[in-house]
C-alpha cells in the first residue's frame, strides 16, 4: 500500500477517538492505537480492500477486548471509577464544534457509556458518534446488519433515561463556570452556594491513592461547603484555573505548584447539577505535564 504511514497518520485522531471513548483511558487508548500501528505494518496489502475500514475495525475490536479485561479490574477499583480527563483545545473551535464535543466527549457521557456491554458500546459509538453505516458496523463486529441495528436501538433505549434531559449551550455553560471559578478563587461561599442546585451531586475518584468519596455526595450546599473548605485550609496556596476538559469548560485545582484535581461540571445553564472530581494522580499525570510544558 502506497502512503501507508501517511494514511495511518491521517486517521490516527479518529482511531484514538474511538479507543478513548471505548475505554475512558488515554493510556489504554494509546496502547490500542500502537497495537493497530504494529499490525498495520505487518498486514498484507493485497488482502486489504478498504484501508480505513481495516484500521477502524482493528481499533474497535482491540478496544472491545481491552474493555472486557478492564472491566474485571474496575470491579475491584477502590472507590468510584471515573474516566481519565483530557484537555481539549477550544481556541479555534466554532460554537457548533464545542457543542458537539461536549455532547459526545464529556465525562458525563463517558460515564453513561459504562452501562453498555463492550460490543453495544462499540456499535453505539460507531453509529451515533462516528456516523458509520450499519454495513461497516456489521463487518467490524462480525454480525448481521439487522443484529447491529437492534444492538444500537437497545443501547439508545438503555441510555435515554441516563443522559441529561436539558441541552445547555457552550456559552451558557462557560459563563456559569467562569463565575463559579471566580467565586471559588475569591472564597465567596454565598456565591458558590447560589450557583449550586439544591440536588447537586459530587462524584470523586481517588483510585485508592488519595482521599476521595466511596459514595456520591448529594446536596448543593454540602458540595459548596466542601469546595469552600479547601480555600480555608490552603488559603493562597490554592489556585483555580479554568480549562477545557473533555469538550467543556471545567477547573484545574492546584495546591502550590501541584495539580491536585481536575474538576468537570454538568450544568443546566443556571445552576451546577453535577461535579466530577478526578484526584487519582495516575489520571492527572498527562494534564499536569501538559500544563507544565506550557509554562516552561
Amino acid at each position: 500500500m502506497e502512503g501507508a504511514t501517511e494514511l495511518f497518520t491521517q486517521l490516527q485522531p479518529r482511531l484514538r477517538g474511538i479507543a478513548y471513548r471505548m475505554l475512558g483511558s488515554v493510556a489504554e487508548a494509546e496502547d490500542v492505537v500502537q497495537d493497530v500501528w504494529l499490525a498495520w505494518h505487518k498486514a498484507d496489502p493485497e488482502r486489504i480492500d478498504d484501508a480505513q475500514a481495516w484500521l477502524v475495525t482493528a481499533t474497535t475490536r482491540r478496544s472491545i477486548d481491552r474493555l472486557r479485561l478492564a472491566r474485571t479490574g474496575r470491579e475491584h477499583y477502590v472507590g468510584i471509577w471515573l474516566p481519565e480527563p483530557i484537555l481539549t483545545d477550544a481556541a479555534e473551535a466554532t460554537p457548533e464544534q464545542l457543542q458537539e464535543a461536549a455532547s459526545d466527549l464529556s465525562i458525563a457521557f463517558l460515564m453513561v457509556l459504562e452501562r453498555l456491554a463492550p460490543e453495544a458500546r462499540a456499535a453505539f459509538l460507531l453509529r451515533e458518534v462516528f456516523d458509520a453505516d450499519y454495513g461497516d458496523i456489521a463487518r467490524t463486529l462480525d454480525k448481521s446488519e439487522a443484529a447491529c441495528r437492534q444492538i444500537v436501538h437497545r443501547a439508545k433505549a438503555q441510555l435515554r433515561e441516563q443522559r441529561p434531559r436539558y441541552v445547555v449551550s457552550a456559552q451558557a455553560h462557560q459563563q456559569l463556570m467562569l463565575r463559579f471559578a471566580q467565586a471559588l478563587s475569591s472564597g465567596d461561599f454565598n456565591g458558590m452556594k447560589q450557583m449550586m442546585a439544591e440536588s447537586a451531586t459530587l462524584v470523586g475518584d481517588g483510585g485508592g491513592i488519595v482521599t476521595s468519596f466511596a459514595e456520591p455526595m448529594v446536596g448543593g450546599p454540602r458540595i459548596a461547603q466542601l469546595l469552600y473548605a479547601a480555600r480555608l485550609r490552603y488559603k493562597h496556596e490554592l489556585r483555580i484555573e479554568p480549562a477545557w476538559i473533555n469538550g467543556r469548560l471545567g477547573l484545574l485545582r492546584y495546591i502550590g505548584a501541584e495539580l491536585e484535581s481536575v474538576q468537570s461540571y454538568d450544568t443546566d445553564g443556571e445552576r451546577i447539577v453535577r461535579v466530577y472530581i478526578q484526584r487519582n494522580p495516575d489520571k492527572l499525570r498527562r494534564i499536569a505535564a501538559a500544563q507544565a510544558a506550557l509554562l516552561s
